[in-house]
């Protein structure tokens, strides 16, 4: 009798419409599908676990593959060392109450951890002035002064207004004619529309969500949790 686990291997082959193996001959194959069919007959319960495994592993890959886009994306805001160990990507929306709250603990652990990049992915999806202030911040990373500016607007109170953007552009030193251009270039409404379509892949669907190492983590979190993610993902990257 086939163990599950070699039981398991074959059928997964077959369901890939792989043969088992290219070596066998063309009695030794209708022999290993005979056994595999009376294996089934018996335990009928193995295609749904097959065919489970097969999907888990295809949300994985999907996974990866938007992971590695997110990874190559270099228009993101930056805070923190660039060239860390350890990068925390955020989605996040600047009329969002979580995405200030989280940001404290974010600095925090920035400000601990000097081999630690953040990386701030715009995702305006509670108004229509979140998208006017993820158009600011991307035309403040233009200028490198993305991270004065992120400060300032995370540390405003109540939504966002015209005023509010005006105010932490100017905190942040930005040129003021250079930055009302590039708020309206069309460039910066593609980054916005890629940062969407990523979201979409990796499912998520508020703000803030963070994603460190392979971790995708909905929601605030704590200074501690964030750290303790961190430091599983310096782990897997030494080992």
């Amino acid at each position: 009798m086939l163990s599950r686990s070699i039981a398991l291997t074959l059928i997964s082959l077959c369901l890939l419409a792989q043969p088992a193996s290219a070596e066998l001959d063309s009695g030794e194959r209708a022999e290993v599908r005979a056994i595999i069919q009376q294996y089934l007959v018996e335990n009928p319960e193995l295609i749904r676990e097959v065919l489970t495994n097969l999907a888990q592993r295809e949300q994985r890959a999907e996974l990866d593959r938007a992971l590695a886009v997110a990874r190559q994306d270099e228009e993101d805001g930056l805070l923190g060392n660039p060239d860390g160990d350890v990068t925390i990507y955020e989605f996040s929306d600047y009329n969002c109450g979580y995405c200030k709250r989280v940001f404290n603990d974010l600095r925090q652990v920035l400000s601990e951890d000097p081999n630690v990049e953040l990386r701030v992915k715009e995702f305006p999806i509670l108004s229509d002035s979140s998208v006017v202030a993820a158009r600011a911040g991307l035309a403040a990373q233009r200028q490198g002064k993305f991270e004065n500016f992120h400060i300032a607007m995370m540390q405003s109170v109540g939504g966002i207004s015209e005023r509010t953007i005006q105010d932490a552009a100017k905190l942040a030193g930005l040129d003021m004619k250079q930055f009302a251009k590039d708020r309206v270039d069309g460039a910066i409404d593609a980054r916005l529309s890629v940062n969407t379509a990523l979201a979409r892949q990796l499912k998520i669907t508020g703000t803030p969500a963070l994603i460190i190492g392979d971790v995708i983590v909905p929601g605030a979190v704590s200074a501690a949790q964030i750290k303790e993610l961190v430091a599983v993902a310096r782990r897997n990257n030494n080992s």
